[in-house]
């Protein structure tokens, strides 16, 4: 791949815009109403584009990371909607950061239709309306007389196609208040829409950070400690610099890196580096974190991330106590795609290029170590072979530009596999204790849930259900500090909580001889009815896609001999996620036949997108319950490669099969809430099963009969 390297500034960026095939530009903030394009700088800033060309053609600059989530398909779609373009005339294109224009250019938080919908869809509407008044003008009729449909203006026997148009809409001014659709009237929203790169993608064509390429590039291999809180004693370089196109060997911090001519030639002479790596106190393990997570959970005082009523005088006043603890383990985001970033860094500017999540705050990173302005660093991002969180760290790219500033040329830097296993950034691992008071008259009257774990700000949500439906609640967290760095991981801490917190409702249950599912929505009808604290969730949705899910899997109906069900329910990222697992244990063996998920995630967009979500998030869920272990020895990681650092497999992925409610919200996230609740839909059905309540994860390590 070649790579042209151009600035692009503000300016340059309206002139393009503006003069292009001779079109009708809109130009539009994110959080503002649309703005006209065509009446030169002063007037169009746009954060983001609409253009349309004289032969229809409509494009979109997206602003925000691809990763998977669908964002360069969905994003187009809004502004398709509200324009009544046909589908076929659009396209999109990647935007580099720009903060001046851009607000929230993250992948990450699953909010970035919901973040940008209303505006775009402004965008949208306020091309359209454009476009309307420069035929209703040509015509001699009212604009409120036109219809809009296809890339086409309306009236009576008149038509026109918005190509057509755009010369006499360029004289137009924008209107200040647009119309939006109403929802009856949607075409394009709740259709499948195949994703834009899914081409390139089968055939190889789409390019990613790997795949950069300049002239006078070299390629870098980093070297991390092979243990964490390991320091960079020192190196010899004499075998590596022998290696047919290595060119140079610089170290940084703790790091030492090739660069050579390939990428092979890199990775050669990383091998045959020799480094001494210095202790730096007691090395980690988890062993030692395990015992101090119990210790502090028993012995210190945490601290209360949320309190209603007393826990303490409603355990002492319980009628009956109920308690359970649960262990995680630490896990790697595992990206398919490697580590990776360019940079090119000269006297006073810096040009970067690559998979980050947050580009802003790459430059910033970058801006740090140059000791040069913000304004002075362009930033491109690249489609992301998955991300998962990881990619929302700067670790790799403050590799790339230290590399290119010491090597004084561009440097495109590359991570082997084991290096990020090494380089720690995972999820963190914790334990939990539960403990629950049921009263004289059989209800659950008490919840008291302790954290322990190496994440500095708890690794818990506090805010989520049976939260509001039980009179005395509280949660306290504990922390122990460790040499091992972690990192936010596809849908942080729910992906934990949604499995401790469903898992152990339906253990308090069956203790209480309640049905699993009439339980969880006896307690949401207390939360709808009579809440008990602060709600931050709506426990009407989330009780309707429970009913919606049971109604899917003909919950508690006979099903095939040996199957057996598990129920969960979980909100994240303002979705609502129900769902049920059927399994079958032989033998100790655990197979999963099939899902069924519930989402109500407001107004749909791209079903297709949102299909390949929810069932990618549930995989997800599970291959991570099921598989994933990270464990720390002697302050190294064990699992450095995909060959022990298990994944799920094609023959192990159930059937998915996915309802979404049809309801009157806006879009809300949906790259990771369908992943919290599966761990726990198969642990419930699991015990249906076995009798087996894991505690444990995941669930590989533990036998199930």
């Amino acid at each position: 791949m070649s790579t042209t390297l151009q600035t692009l500034n503000r300016r340059n960026f309206i002139k393009v815009s503006a003069t292009v095939s001779g079109g009708l530009v809109i130009g539009f903030r994110w959080g503002n109403a649309a703005h006209h394009g065509n009446k030169g700088d002063a007037v169009f800033e746009p954060n983001a584009f609409l253009k349309i060309d004289r032969k229809g053609r409509v494009t979109l600059l997206n602003q925000n990371p691809e990763c998977g989530q669908g964002i360069k398909t969905a994003f187009p779609m809004i502004i398709a909607e509200e324009l009544d373009v046909d589908w076929k005339d659009v396209t999109i294109e990647q935007a580099p950061l720009n903060t001046e224009s851009y607000v929230r250019q993250v992948a990450g938080g699953s909010g970035s239709i919901r973040s940008s919908y209303e505006v775009l869809r402004q965008a949208g509407a306020s091309a359209r309306a454009v476009l309307v008044a420069a035929a209703a003008q040509k015509w001699g009729v009212k604009a409120s007389q036109c219809t809009t449909k296809n890339s086409k203006v309306y009236h009576k026997a008149k038509k026109a196609s918005y190509g057509d148009l755009v010369d006499a809409a360029s004289k137009l001014s924008v209107p200040g208040n647009v119309k939006l659709k109403d929802k009856k009237d949607f075409r394009i929203f709740g259709t499948r829409i195949p994703n834009c790169d899914n081409e390139g993608i089968v055939t190889g064509a789409q390019k990613y950070g790997i795949d950069t390429k300049t002239e006078g590039m070299l390629y870098g291999a980093i070297s991390n400690p092979p243990a964490h809180g390991l320091k960079l004693g020192g190196f010899n370089d004499s075998s590596a610099l022998n290696v047919p196109g290595v060119k140079k060997v610089i170290s940084w911090d703790d790091k030492v890196a090739v660069l050579a001519t390939s990428n092979y030639a890199a990775f050669k002479g990383k091998d045959a580096l020799s480094i001494d790596w210095k202790e730096n106190g007691e090395r980690e393990s988890t062993a030692r974190l395990s015992s101090e997570f119990k210790r502090a959970i028993e012995n210190e005082k945490g601290d209360i991330k949320r309190k209603v009523g007393d826990v303490h005088a409603g355990l002492k006043n319980a009628a009956k106590i109920i308690e359970a603890e649960y262990e995680v383990p630490f896990i790697a985001h595992a990206p398919m795609e490697p580590i990776n970033m360019y940079a090119d860094v000269k006297k006073d500017s810096a040009h970067l290029i690559g998979p980050t999540q947050t580009p802003e705050r790459a430059r910033q990173a970058a801006a740090k170590i140059l000791g040069i302005p913000e304004s002075k660093i362009i930033v491109e991002m690249t489609r992301i072979g998955g991300g998962f969180g990881r990619r929302l760290k700067t670790d790799f790219v403050e590799d790339a530009v230290n590399a290119s500033k010491l090597a004084g040329a561009p440097v495109n830097i590359i991570w082997k596999r084991e290096e990020d296993m090494h380089a720690g950034n995972f999820r963190p691992a914790a334990t939990y204790k539960y403990q629950v008071g049921i009263d004289r008259d059989g209800n659950l009257d008490t919840w008291y849930m302790r954290s322990a774990s190496a994440y500095e700000r708890g690794a818990i949500r506090a805010e989520n259900f049976p939260n509001g439906a039980i009179p005395n609640f509280q949660i306290d967290t504990f922390h122990v500090p460790s040499k091992v760095t972690m990192q936010a991981w596809r849908s942080p801490h729910h992906n934990v909580v949604s499995y401790l917190d469903q898992s152990f409702l339906e253990e308090i249950a069956l203790e209480l001889g309640k049905e699993p599912l009439a339980f969880r929505l006896e307690l949401l009808d207390k939360a709808i009815k009579d809440p008990d604290g602060k709600l931050d969730y709506d426990p009407v949705r989330l009780r309707d896609v429970l009913v919606a899910v049971a109604e899917m899997a003909n919950w508690g109906k006979s099903k095939k001999k040996g199957v057996h069900q598990g129920i969960s329910a979980h909100f994240s990222h303002h979705s609502y996620v129900g769902q049920v697992a059927e399994v079958s244990v032989n033998n100790g063996d655990l197979k999963v036949h099939k899902y069924y998920c519930a989402v109500d995630c407001g107004q749909l967009i791209n079903r297709s997108g949102a299909e390949n979500q929810a069932e990618g998030g549930i995989i997800d869920g599970l291959g991570s319950a099921w598989f994933c272990d990270m464990p720390i020895v002697s302050g190294s990681s064990q699992n450095l490669n995909f060959d022990s650092y298990r994944l799920i497999r094609m023959n192990e992925a159930p059937d998915v099969e996915t309802r979404f409610l049809d309801t009157d919200y806006p879009p809300t996230g949906l790259g990771e809430p369908a992943l919290p609740p599966a761990p726990a839909a198969v642990a419930n059905a699991i015990f249906a099963a076995t009798g087996v309540r894991i505690r444990k994860l995941p669930f590989v390590q533990n036998r199930l009969g």
